[in-house]
């Protein structure tokens, strides 16, 4: 089908997908884009064959991982996560780097090149895609959503970090060098950020919100598409553009407006999630190879073995990691939402058959293997939040009842 054609079918998918997620969460709350991609496969050329890509889909769809690391990093609030929390985070992301990588070398037969990209996808938290479960939970304000936050983001901007030094294929030196080039500038936009912004600035944004005129809409966009191309510029991916742009729009908004930015976050939401991100996804499902993952018994193995990977390489330093004061089924559930993973391993993956060092059918087993993370990890680790919840209320309750019938439970 042309490009016009398989667009419509994909927006289709689209509107289907949150229809199909409501019927069935009455029974099992799925995430929504395990039906997008799942219907994305249905779509492709290994199923149906009614769908295929090419550079202007492909383009958009770049766009909507743009997007979604992008609100990843506009939810990041640095003063629920700084100090030992953020401290933890980023060890127990560094010892799972040091996991990742030797499972990858040893997967590989000893390859380094490919352990690289196995190693480093391994590593990854798909932020975007937990906190909108944990934010319909109810969860993301708490404790555990804290934690989960800080760990979520340091999951999420350590593997596109360790992408720019270790799989950009430039000298590590060079590499340093350009990064540092980018934190440089990026400090540079984080400081006009945080300066106070003229009068005007605040009425501006208030006066033309809900015109055709959407200025801050215009600027969030601007912020978003001058990381991108900086990033561009610079050599690095552009995912690495797309989280520091988050931060810096949170930073303007909440600075410049506080009032209006929960209005503009909506509107930007629903630009992301109403258009580009699910357009992500459901050509996630079309690309997905799913005939290479099939006709090799070796891919087929590797799925399951790459899921427990997750489970292991980047759950269990969070285990190790985790606050203390966090219960046991907490930590659990940390690690459930902590070890889901797919928008970077789609990304990293990519890079890895493009330059010849990951097979089609080894990509796949990676890719799969995040898809069935998003749809079981997150389930699980509901059920234990809510399990948690009912053991926290049940000794609340005890012990009121305690102390109202005057025992020493107080």
């Amino acid at each position: 089908m042309d490009q016009p054609g398989t667009l419509v079918l994909i927006m289709a998918v689209a509107v289907l997908a949150p229809l199909l997620a409501y019927a069935v969460g009455r029974w099992l709350a799925v995430p929504l884009v395990i039906f997008e991609i799942l219907l994305g496969i249905l779509l492709g050329p290994d199923v149906l064959g009614w769908a295929r890509t090419g550079q202007v889909i492909d383009v958009l769809s770049q766009l909507g991982l743009a997007m979604l690391i992008f609100l990843a990093g506009y939810e990041v609030e640095f003063d629920r996560i700084k100090g030992d929390t953020l401290t933890r985070s980023v060890w127990a992301w560094l010892i799972a780097l040091v996991l990742g990588l030797a499972a990858g070398v040893l997967l590989s037969g000893g390859g380094f090149d490919k352990g690289l990209y196995v190693g480093t996808a391994l590593t990854s938290t798909a932020l975007g895609a937990i906190l909108p479960v944990l934010r319909d939970a109810g969860q993301l304000r708490t404790r555990f959503g804290s934690v989960m936050m800080a760990m979520g983001s340091v999951g999420e901007f350590g593997p596109i970090i360790a992408m720019a030094l270790l799989l950009s294929g430039r000298a590590p030196a060079r590499s340093a060098a350009v990064l540092v080039a980018f934190a440089v500038l990026t400090a540079g936009a984080v400081f006009w950020a945080l300066r106070p912004k003229p009068p005007w600035f605040s009425r501006v944004i208030g006066k033309t919100l809900h015109s055709s005129a959407q200025f801050a809409v215009r600027l969030v966009m601007l912020v978003l598409v001058a990381m991108l191309a900086l990033s561009a510029v610079l050599g690095l991916d552009i995912l690495l553009g797309a989280f520091a742009a988050g931060l810096i729009t949170r930073l303007v908004l909440q600075g410049a407006a506080p009032e209006s930015s929960a209005t503009v976050l909506s509107k930007v939401e629903a630009m992301g999630f109403g258009f580009l991100v699910p357009l992500f996804f459901v050509v996630t499902g079309i690309e997905f190879d799913l005939d290479a993952l099939l006709r090799g018994g070796k891919e087929l193995l590797l799925l399951p073995v790459f899921l427990l990977l997750f489970l292991v390489v980047r759950g269990l330093p969070m285990w190790l990691l985790a606050p203390r004061d966090l219960g046991r089924r907490d930590r659990s559930a940390l690690v459930l939402f902590g070890s889901t993973a797919l928008p970077l391993v789609v990304a990293i993956t990519t890079m890895g058959v493009q330059a010849g060092k990951v097979t089609a059918g080894e990509a796949a087993a990676l890719v799969g293997a995040g898809m069935l993370s998003v749809l079981l990890f997150p389930l699980a680790g509901l059920r234990l939040l809510a399990g948690a919840g009912e053991e926290g209320g049940a000794r609340a309750g005890g012990r009121g009842a305690d102390r109202v019938n005057g025992g020493d439970a107080w």
